[in-house]
């Protein structure tokens, strides 16, 4: 089958089309064939080799965390799922390819689009469970970096469902759109911890960091100098910081079938920028890697 691969870790030019074994399902499994595929900043990482606790056992590998598609291939032991159904999922063997393996999946609405779809586990896996790790309730002040990002955007909108005031950390150029999700945006850079306590006159309950760049130790001063309730996702100095950082690894179908509902009754929002042939995956990369997507960069195959 068609499928993008890379024998060597480096840059984008490592990612070229390729002809690769066609996968079956196995036990627990269902084979999809993928109609869009999400790209993620991890894929990058991953990529160049910045990232061995998630990278690939052997090279050649398939890059590619989660899409959308038809499932064609039922495997032993699943239920709930026919062949032809549309689903979301995380990949088993690579999301950037024809057909992809998935033990953790959820029904796509009928009134979702595909790009929508595609966008979605991700983002929303990974906000619900740092919203679940931070504990944070109606009644108090959650700070997010990286607020107008994908995962960023989406905590926005999962925390104020909850009740919780958010202060979002973005450009100027984003400030509207963190405003029409409920967010208060703050501009990030020189001064920020002034900026925030501004408009968080009863302090910052806890700090939710996706976009893992230089946000940590402000974090820390918002906190009153506490590493409590400061989670990152990006960052890998909360190691040696003693600050959390959240990593995946849970299932998460049934959550994932509920938030792509609200998805596709307009309750939840996902920037998508825009989308790639299969071919052009290091196209994609490119832009992934400069930090310029505005959105949720797709690959279709």
């Amino acid at each position: 089958m068609k499928a993008i691969s890379y024998a060597e870790y480096g840059g984008p030019e490592v990612l070229r089309p390729a002809e690769v074994t066609e996968p079956h399902a196995g036990p627990g499994q269902v084979r999809v064939k993928i109609v869009a595929a999400a790209v993620n900043p991890i894929d990058f990482k991953i990529r160049r080799g910045w990232a061995p606790q998630m990278g690939p056992a052997t090279l050649p590998s398939v890059p590619g965390l989660e899409g959308a598609g038809i499932v064609d291939e039922v495997g032993p032991g699943v239920t709930g799922v026919s062949i032809g159904d549309e689903v979301m999922v995380w990949t088993d063997t690579g999301s950037y390819a024809e057909y992809a393996l998935a033990s953790d999946f959820a029904l796509k609405p009928a009134g979702l689009d595909w790009e929508t779809a595609a966008a979605l586990p991700v983002a929303v896996e990974t906000s619900d469970r740092v919203l679940g790790e931070l504990a944070v309730g109606r009644g108090e002040t959650l700070l997010i970096h990286g607020a107008a990002g994908v995962v960023g955007s989406v905590g926005v909108q999962i925390a104020v469902a909850r009740g919780v005031t958010v202060i979002g950390t973005a450009s100027e150029a984003n400030h509207d759109f963190l405003r029409s999700l409920g967010a208060v945006p703050v501009a990030y850079g020189d001064g920020l911890a002034d900026r925030v306590r501004t408009v968080a006159r009863h302090g910052i309950d806890a700090v939710y960091d996706a976009a893992g760049i230089d946000a940590l130790d402000v974090s820390v001063e918002l906190r009153g100098g506490t590493t409590d309730r400061i989670v990152t996702v990006n960052d890998a100095r909360a190691f040696e910081m003693g600050i959390t950082f959240s990593i995946g690894g849970r299932r998460f179908g049934p959550q994932l079938a509920d938030y792509a509902r609200q998805a596709a009754e307009g309750r939840l929002r996902v920037r998508v920028d825009r989308g790639f042939p299969l071919v052009d995956a290091a196209g994609a990369h490119e832009l992934i890697e400069s930090g310029h997507a505005r959105g949720k960069v797709l690959l279709r195959p």
